[in-house]
């Protein structure tokens, strides 16, 4: 204890009390001692006993629920305990460690980040971490985050020295080697939860390998993008890829809409070509039974058959109020001059109405008709 003499002195001073004499002070003490001894008996055997009783006292541990005990005798590993009160032996002969084992631990690589009252604030790119080569010579930025628990605390404890830093260079390791596999459109775009879950196998496998004790949990990518030297051109690669994909997409609009369209106008005209060849075919058949019954009765009677097909094609001449008609009889026809109504072959010319001569007589049945 040190000792401020002057302020000592000016005090004792004020009060009215005899200032100390700094060479007495041992002796004092010395004396004070050598009373308690002689008043206490077995003074020294309790003081003993009480520091003993602390000393075995300080073997009493706890472990918490989220912990496990690893008891060190000697330096060398003993034994491991559970959740819950315990006793080990004092100091130096055995120690204990309680890692806690249910925490889940992190690692970054390729970045740092700063926090604040537990929120992240900002964070520091560490480029000779985050650049990787991709399996198309392609330079890549990945940013990402290892998960992991302590899984086997004595391994954990005592096989690999510093395992959170071997932790951290193994993911990175890891990485690489899932990035050198890959194609660089396939990280930047759709296979980042395949290089995540690539990367956690590989990683474990490694860490199970060096006997780290640690089960990793889960492999996070933060930020894949290519270098800033390079990045403008991979945005304008991006904007043409996009610009791919929305012209499909439009052409695959339009044939989607012109194709059910031209499938229905083709259909459409296949039935018409079917139905107008289906009545073609009828009325061919029909015109070639109606020649073979008349043929038939023909053969019956020719005369007959002759005079009513004449009558029939009569009738249907007559009934057309389309054509131009002439009747004559049959004298008049004989001695008329074979007339052609130059005036109708005119366009847009009617030809005038012809009538009869005086001097032909009604017309009869077996008339001609020019």
């Amino acid at each position: 204890m040190n000792w401020d003499w002057d302020k000592l002195s000016e005090q004792k001073r004020r009060q009215g009390s005899p200032i100390p004499d700094p060479g007495r002070l041992g002796e004092d003490l010395a004396d004070r001692l050598s009373d308690m001894k002689k008043r206490l008996p077995g003074g020294p055997k309790i003081i003993i006993g009480v520091l003993a009783l602390l000393w075995a006292a300080s073997g009493i541990y706890i472990v918490e629920p989220d912990e496990a005990g690893v008891v060190q005798r000697f330096g060398a590993y003993a034994y491991s305990t559970g959740p819950g009160p315990h006793y080990h032996l004092p100091f130096p002969i055995e120690t204990v460690k309680t890692p806690k084992v249910s925490q889940v631990r992190r690692v970054e690589v390729g970045f740092r980040s700063s926090s604040r009252d537990g929120m992240t604030t900002q964070s520091r790119a560490v480029p000779e971490e985050s650049l990787m080569l991709t399996g198309d010579e392609n330079i890549v930025d990945v940013q990402f985050i290892v998960q992991y628990q302590i899984s086997n605390p004595v391994d954990y404890l005592f096989k690999v020295d510093r395992p959170d830093e071997t932790v951290k260079s193994a993911a990175e390791a890891a990485m690489r080697e899932v990035i050198g596999d890959a194609k660089i459109d396939t990280v930047l775009t759709s296979g980042k939860v395949t290089v995540q879950d690539d990367t956690k196998r590989v990683l474990q496998a490694m860490l199970q390998l060096y006997n780290c004790g640690v089960e990793v949990v889960a492999v996070q990518l933060q930020d894949v993008h290519p270098p800033k030297q390079v990045v403008d051109a991979f945005k304008d690669v991006a904007s043409a890829r996009e610009d791919k994909i929305r012209f499909i997409n439009e052409a695959d609009a339009y044939s989607n809409d012109i194709l059910p369209k031209a499938r229905g106008r083709s259909a459409a005209i296949i039935n018409e070509a079917g139905a107008y060849r289906e009545q073609v075919i009828r009325r061919a058949k029909g015109g070639a039974d109606r020649f073979t019954a008349l043929r038939t009765e023909y053969d019956k009677a020719p005369a007959v058959t002759r005079q009513r097909l004449f009558i029939e094609g009569m009738e249907t001449l007559l009934a057309n109020p389309e054509l131009d008609k002439l009747i004559m009889s049959d004298e008049a026809a004989r001695q008329a001059v074979p007339y052609l109504p130059l005036e109708a072959v005119r366009p847009g010319h009617k030809a005038p109405e012809t009538t009869a001569s005086p001097s032909a007589g009604p017309a009869k049945a077996k008339g001609g008709a020019q």
